[in-house]
């Protein structure tokens, strides 16, 4: 740390020496938080951002690991003091608030950190990362900060860099076939309307200036007839341009929303833990915003803009002087654009930051009805809601404000240019300076300029805006996908094997081991039970042993042979679990057991079914194995719902079973019927479980304790077949 921050310091400018030297301030960005429990990073990167480390979360996150509980105090000056920082932390009262250093962090609401960005006798701003930039009164300080607050000073292994991940449209969307083709042909059509646009003008000046004045009516029938086939042309191409630009935005739509979905899944299982589903959603939808502003019409706005030049040049021509009138009003409209970007660029995030929560708060509320109704909770949940939507409509309407303001004045600038552009032009006809028929084609040429420069720079607002949504795609497409999934290894097929070797596991630098220095062997078609005391880690080990988290010490091996040397997706296809919160989907009950695997037949998914002691109930059902299982299960009971995912676990044909509480649900009969079809299976097996009837299955018992393995029992499994193992053979055969 210490020598690169040298070599940095070395190669900084004069200019940012001198800014750390005095601590001239710079503007403090306002930076969203992404995971639910990061606002702790989220408020360092503001603060290094303003000190001239110009760092986005991506590149804190990959440098400082965090989890779904946050972070306390003492691990963000951890990270700030690795960033370079001198830490202070204090304790204050709010009258105090005015004296820190700022930017500086605040204890907010017990559970949240913020960025103070000034304060005084009327109240203070703060830069939230969950919630945006904030004004706030002293009552709603007060009700907030909790009297901590740490200030945050370059020290002297500080040095200002960029450490931002470069964001490119191909990297969010991936490969997209047939693109530039279908550009060109867009590009071509809008050239050929440009060709036809400029032509228009000169219809009117021809008539007024050579028809009217010499009564010539064949000039104007071939006028007529000429321009009258520009116009049919004219409409047929902008009619063909139409439908490629829709075909384009249809083809992009289709694999932009495949290729960011196909890499959604491949995403490690606690990307998903640490992002609200609302935020998830919001964040997968922003690629139709992108896409719809790149082919609605962008490409014909950009070639518009370019040809507009062309039709200045044409403007020079009728009067130089009107000319430099009309470029001024152009770059009038371009800085009171330029005035406007930054409030409605911070209003836009605000806007989609809110609208992800209302739609968390939406979703969770639909997940959760049945607790809902049992606490009589509706009315919290209106109001929860209520806020929700009040937040986001007042920022959609921030938004209006703004456009109506700069509606306001782009209305105003341009209709007084126009009276004087008209004064002008006509005591210029006055004059004998300007025909009639030049006045109304310089007027038309005008309007066409303004128009299209205009649209030119709305549509690199609308490109800069995309910013907002790209970083937020960002998330999902440049967060790498889980490792270790794919490799090259074409070895013999190994024996069913585990072994944990020295494995350990946290969630994050900071917080306590879940599990260490844990080490076991489990043989070919030995089945084991994991016991222990709740949240003792005994999901998070199952976690481990599946694949789905990868541990922070330790080697976890299937036939001897490390699985991420196997790879995760050869590993996966001879595992099969049944976990906690595992989940059903929409479709049938075979669809369901199967997991809509159309190579899977009818007598399979019987046999599964068979062993999972859920064949009965099906039989039972008007449609049987064609039943509809509704959202996520809702028509099963809950033992039902735990029958049918052991079904789809045994349906893979494992070779490897690992079962996390997997019968909690199940009455004791069933429970019995259940282990002694899975006690038949030659199958190796890891049961976690509480109930005495489930671990008695096994043939070797285990306790979790304090994150080590402790070995309780060991005895011998034998029982005879009976009838809910009759399909067996048909499920475990290679």
């Amino acid at each position: 740390m210490a020598d690169g921050s040298r070599e940095q310091r070395a190669a900084m400018s004069s200019a940012q020496r001198m800014a750390l030297q005095f601590g001239w301030s710079h503007r403090l960005s306002m930076i969203l938080q992404t995971e639910a429990a990061e606002c702790g990073l989220a408020c360092l990167a503001m603060i290094a951002s303003y000190h001239g480390h110009d760092v986005d979360l991506a590149g804190l996150r990959r440098r400082f690991s965090t989890s779904l509980k946050g972070v306390t105090l003492a691990r963000v000056m951890t990270m700030a003091g690795q960033l370079g920082f001198t830490c202070r932390p204090l304790k204050l009262d709010l009258n105090d608030l005015a004296q820190l250093r700022t930017p500086c962090m605040l204890h907010w609401d017990l559970n949240h950190f913020v960025v103070l960005k000034r304060a005084g006798r009327r109240g203070a701003v703060i830069h939230d990362p969950a919630r945006g930039i904030r004004k706030l009164s002293t009552r709603e300080v007060s009700e907030h900060f909790t009297g901590v607050a740490l200030e945050l000073t370059p020290g002297a292994d500080f040095a200002p860099l960029s450490e931002r991940q470069a964001v490119s449209l191909r990297s969010l969307t991936g490969k997209v076939r047939g693109l530039v083709p279908a550009l060109g042909q867009i590009l071509l059509l809008a050239l050929a309307l440009e060709v036809f646009a400029l032509a228009g003008p000169f219809y009117m000046q021809w008539v007024l200036d050579q028809v009217l004045v010499s009564a010539d009516h064949d000039l104007l029938t071939l006028l007529g007839l000429g321009f009258l086939g520009i116009t049919v042309f004219s409409a047929l191409i902008t009619a063909a341009r139409s439908w490629a630009v829709t075909w384009l935005g249809a083809t992009l739509n289709v694999q932009w929303a495949s290729n960011l979905f196909s890499h959604l899944m491949r995403l490690p299982l606690d990307w998903f833990e640490k992002r609200h589903i609302g935020d998830v959603v919001s964040r997968f939808g922003s690629i139709q915003t992108i896409q719809q502003t790149l082919t609605t019409q962008f490409i014909g706005s950009l070639l518009d803009g370019l040809m507009s030049m062309v039709t200045l040049v044409v403007m020079g021509f009728y009067s130089l002087w009107l000319t430099v009138l009309v470029v001024g009003l152009f770059l009038a409209y371009g800085l009171i654009r330029w005035a406007f970007f930054n409030p409605l660029r911070r209003a836009n995030e605000e806007q989609i930051v809110y609208a992800a929560r209302q739609q968390s708060e939406l979703l969770e509320s639909i997940r959760g009805a049945m607790p809902i109704k049992l606490a009589n909770k509706q009315d919290e949940r209106l109001s929860r809601y209520a806020n929700a939507t009040v937040s986001t409509v007042n920022r959609g309407i921030g938004i209006q404000r703004l456009v109506i303001a700069f509606t306001l004045s782009n209305q105003l600038m341009f209709g007084l240019g126009r009276v004087a552009m008209i004064w002008i032009a006509a005591t210029l006809a006055l004059k004998s300076e300007f025909t009639a028929g030049a006045l109304i084609a310089f007027i038309a040429y005008a309007d066409q300029f303004t128009s299209r420069a205009a649209g030119l720079i709305d549509k690199w607002v609308d490109f800069s805006m995309l910013s907002l949504h790209a970083e937020r795609v960002a998330d999902i497409a440049l967060t790498a996908p889980e490792p270790n999934v794919e490799t090259a290894w074409n070895g013999p097929l190994p024996e069913a094997s585990i072994e944990l070797y020295n494995i350990s596991f946290r969630y994050a630098e900071s917080e306590p081991w879940v599990l260490r220095h844990c080490n076991l062997r489990i043989e070919v078609g030995e089945s084991l039970a994991i016991t222990g005391s709740s949240g003792c880690g005994k999901s998070t080990l199952a976690k481990i042993v599946l694949g789905l988290l990868a541990p922070t010490e330790g080697i976890v091996k299937f036939g001897g042979i490390d699985i991420r040397k196997l790879g995760l997706d050869t590993y996966r296809q001879w595992i099969g679990a049944v976990m906690q919160d595992d989940q059903l989907f929409a479709g049938t009950i075979a669809d369901n057991i199967r997991f809509f695997d159309g190579d899977i037949t009818p007598t399979k998914i019987e046999a599964a079914a068979w062993l999972a002691a859920i064949h009965d109930d099906i039989a039972a059902m008007p449609m049987g194995y064609q039943s509809l299982v509704g959202d996520m299960g809702s028509s099963l009971s809950g033992g039902q719902k735990q029958r049918v995912i052991l079904a789809r676990a045994l349906c893979r044909r494992p070779r490897l079973l690992v079962l996390d509480e997997a019968t909690s649900h199940l009455d004791m009969e069933r429970e019995y019927h259940v282990n002694e079809a899975l006690r038949c299976l030659k199958i190796t097996k890891i049961v976690i479980a509480h109930r005495a009837e489930t671990i008695r299955m096994a043939s070797n018992v285990v306790s979790l304790r304090g994150g080590s393995i402790e070995l309780v029992d060991e005895h011998s499994s034998v029982a005879p077949p009976n009838e809910a193992a009759r399909g067996i053979n048909e499920v475990t055969k290679d």
